[in-house]
């Protein structure tokens, strides 16, 4: 029998989801042939200012899944070697279930029912990841199957840019060109960006934040990721 939990204010804030920002770096476009070299998964919370921020992130370099696409384009674009003598890389399968299983776990704490993705052009990370958890059995995906929170889309609204390191720039944020495309740079950078325009949508009044003491959820235990 599950517990009766109170959810946090990022449950309530996110309609009872846990946002994860996620950015796959990959060796091409096709979400079910190509290698995801590197993958980033930040996970947010809500501070004592009630404040949207960045809390954990888990990176990971992937080894390319059996016979793998590696489109040589890509990986000039990325400036990432898969077959560099020194790149410490997991197996894919061992990477997507420590990432699911933190992400349970922190979905179980905040009292959320599922996480959802957060990315910049969120259906091509979202695409990778889907593919994944497909590729090698991963039932307990904690993802929400097709619902995602682009910051591209948001971005275009808030800050009349599309290009990731163009908003962040307008954002007040800065960004680092020399340290883009790599997965962890860019999940957080995406991460800054995502917090900054929830904020802002918060301090003009468009989401007022109030701790809810009565509103329980039954949250299901998180388990053991498959």
């Amino acid at each position: 029998m599950t517990e009766p939990v109170i959810p946090s204010l990022i449950a309530q804030r996110f309609r009872s989801f846990l946002p994860v920002v996620i950015d796959v770096e990959c060796g091409g476009f096709n979400a079910q042939t190509d290698a995801i070299l590197e993958i980033a998964a930040v996970i947010l919370r809500i501070d004592d200012d009630m404040r949207l921020v960045r809390d954990t992130t888990h990176f990971y370099r992937v080894v390319p899944f059996p016979g793998a696409n590696l489109e040589e384009a890509a990986l000039k674009f990325t400036g990432i070697n898969p077959h560099h003598p020194l790149r410490i890389a997991h197996p894919e399968k061992d990477v997507f279930r420590d990432m699911f299983g933190h992400i349970r776990t922190r979905m179980k704490l905040e009292g959320c029912k599922r996480a959802i993705l957060v990315g910049h052009n969120a259906h091509f990370d979202h695409g990778f990841v889907r593919a994944a958890a497909e590729r090698h059995s991963l039932k307990r995906n904690p993802f929400h199957p097709f619902s995602s929170l682009d910051t591209v889309a948001m971005a275009a609204l808030c800050l009349g840019q599309t290009v990731l390191s163009r908003a962040c720039v307008a954002a007040g944020l800065g960004f680092d060109p020399e340290a883009a495309h790599s997965a962890r740079y860019d999940a957080e950078k995406t991460a800054d960006l995502f917090c900054y325009m929830i904020n802002r949508w918060q301090e003009l009044g468009g989401w007022p934040l109030t701790a809810a003491d009565d509103n329980l959820v039954d949250t299901p235990d998180a388990g053991t990721v498959e």
